[in-house]
Order: C-alpha cells, then structure tokens, then sequence
C-alpha cells in the first residue's frame, strides 16, 4: 500500500483496528465510490433537484415515504430535531435560537445522553431542542417516557448505539409504541446500524451515518415520514447551510448505497481471519478471545486481554504504546480500565494485521527486532 500521500504533508501511516470510527475518518471507500464522487463533483447540477431526487432514490431503497443527505450523523440529530421544533415553519426555521420557541422539549432516556465524540445533546441544543432525560442510567422505561410527555413536548429522541447503556432499557418498538400512542414524533438515532430498513418502520425520522456501515463519504441519511423530511429541506436554508453536503458526496454515497444492497457478509471470513492473534496468547500475562459486538450486530472482535500482574504493564500502557509508535494503531480501545482492548477486523488493509501482532509482541513480549 501506498503511504506517500501521508508522508507528503507530514502524517503518520495509521492502522485503523477501531472500527468505524470518525477520528480516523470513519471508513475507506472502494475505487466505485470514488469515482462516482469523480465523476458527480466535475459536473454542474441543480442542487434542489439533486436533494429532491437523491432523496426520492434513497426513499425507495430504505422503504421510507422520504429521505434527505446530510453531511453527517451528527446534522442529522441537530435539523431532525429542528424540524420538529419548528414545524417546518420557515420563519421560525430562519430565526432559530433568535426567537423563544415553548414547545421545544426532546424527551430522552437518560442512558441515552451519551458522548459519541461530541455529545448527543449538544445537537439537540444546535437544533433548538432542550433535552428532558427520563429514567436512569441503568433503567429506562415506556412510563418514564410517557409520564414526562406535555404541552411543550416536540419529540422523543431513541439512540440506537453501542455507545447507549443496553441494560435495562426498552427497544426501539417499544418507544415507537409510546410515540404512537401518544401521537408524539420518534426521532431515531441509529448512526452505526446495518440494518437500513429496519428503523424507518419504528420512527417518524431514522438518522443514519453514510460512512459508518454504508461505507460512503462522510454523510448522513434522514429517512422517514415525508412530512417530517420536507420540514427538514426547510432547515438547510437556516442552520443547515453550515452543514451542507457536496453534489460529490450525495454522488458517492447513492453509490455506496447501491454497493451496500448486495454487499457480501464478510463476518465469518474475518472472524477466521482473527484467529492469526492467538499468537499473542503465548505471551505471558496475555490472553485472546473472539467476542461480538455489544450492539448485536453480527461484528466479531478480537479482544486482548492484558493480566498487568503477570506482563508488567497494564492494557492501557499497551494500548498507548501501539497508538503512540511510528505506525499509529488505532485499537478499539474502550475496556482498557477492564483490563482488555479489542480488535476490529473490518478497516484492516493488506498487512495491518501482521503489524499489529508485531507491535505487541515488541510491547508486552519484551522481543525487538
């Protein structure tokens, strides 16, 4: 592989083991998608037409009444929840956060309000939305929800994330339940899932990452009730225009998207592929499982689990070193207070692999080259 673009403007060769993760810049798309984004960004087109029909394209794919790109996610979360404090209403829309809007209130569980790499109500906020937490962080309810329900109610925000507590909390249907009952807008969040279709038939608008499992440009899908989404075209003449999404990036992701519908299950190849880590387990003081992921989604992970009494040195200090060393890796690194860190198989390239096994025999094996 070549690293010579990094090396040009001073960047470190980076192993991406993390998974989909933005800081790294999500995921790496294929020579199709690239060239859509070629070819899409050296033409002219009308941009209310492209937002129209790439929307139209998308509908039908996820099976949804409507759908708009977003740049990301994130955007996703800010003019979903904009849409529904403003009804769509393009005075409101134009003059969000200059003028007092009451009823504003986005119920959330509490176990729900997590930091993805920016915080979920941080984009409530940017959408003049307050956030009003129910539950608790262990426990999360339909009552909670619906006890809190008022005048001043404008949606309920669903997380559907690895990020999210698991524990105790009810599913997206049965939040749906309490939404439809209620007749309050649901709001889903479900950024990192691979099942497209799944989350347009439990909410009035799903949020989608396009980079995450799609594996398009960076970018995001609202999809839903076609009320909803013309309420949304609304905000990208208001906030949505610091947040708006090249004719290259809406080219590369329907591409991606067209890619995604027939893309092969590789989880069984790459969970075998893992099994090139037990190497590790020679170590003393390391051990090596394969584990799935938290969410349910069929992702398999390899997780080293590092015995500070017997290595020296604990998974934190490890998990340092392979991210600080010359070739940058990036492991998926949120049980390093458990003693463990996990690898994710998906982004690895040609010998990334390889080079992770060495580093860590180097690290905790006390071997040079």
């Amino acid at each position: 592989m070549d690293h010579s673009l990094q090396a040009r403007y001073g960047l470190k060769r980076v192993i991406n083991a993390s998974g989909r993760m933005s800081i790294l810049g999500v995921s790496a798309p294929t020579d199709s998608v690239m060239e859509a984004m070629k070819q899409g960004g050296q033409q002219y087109v009308e941009i209310a037409d492209l937002v129209d029909k790439s929307g139209e394209y998308i509908a039908h794919l996820l099976g949804s009444e409507g759908a708009v790109v977003v740049n990301s996610a994130s955007s996703g979360i800010a003019l979903s929840v904009a849409s529904m404090v403003t009804g769509g209403d393009p005075r409101l829309s134009l003059r969000l956060h200059q003028e007092p809007i009451l009823k504003n209130e986005i119920i959330m569980l509490k176990g729900h309000n997590v930091q993805y790499g920016a915080p979920v109500e941080t984009m409530v906020f940017l959408g003049g939305g307050r956030v009003v937490e129910v539950g608790y962080a262990n426990e999360g309810r339909q009552e909670h929800i619906e006890q809190a329900i008022g005048e001043y109610t404008a949606a309920i925000l669903y997380v559907k994330s690895h990020h999210a507590v698991q524990k105790n909390m009810i599913s997206v249907e049965e939040a749906w339940e309490v939404a439809q009952r209620r007749g309050v807008p649901l709001i889903v969040d479900a950024a990192a899932e691979e099942d497209l279709s799944k989350y347009v038939h439990y909410s009035d608008l799903a949020i989608y990452s396009g980079s995450k499992a799609i594996e398009g440009p960076t970018s995001g899908i609202v999809a839903g009730k076609k009320k909803y989404t013309e309420w949304l075209k609304v905000q990208l003449h208001g906030i949505g225009r610091s947040m708006k999404v090249g004719k290259e990036t809406t080219f590369g992701l329907l591409q991606a998207l067209e890619e995604y519908q027939n893309k092969t299950d590789n989880s069984e190849r790459e969970k075998q592929a893992l099994e090139a880590l037990q190497v590790l387990a020679e170590i003393p003081g390391v051990s090596v499982r394969i584990v799935q992921d938290e969410a349910g989604r069929a992702i398999y992970r390899g997780r080293i689990q590092v015995d500070s009494n017997v290595a020296g040195m604990d998974a934190k200090d490890v998990n340092d070193q392979l991210r600080e060393g010359e070739i940058a890796v990036y492991t998926r690194d949120y049980g390093v207070k458990q003693g463990y860190f996990d690898i994710d198989p998906r982004p690895l390239q040609g010998d990334d692999l390889q080079v992770i096994i060495t580093r860590i025999q180097e690290i905790v094996g006390g071997e040079r080259k």
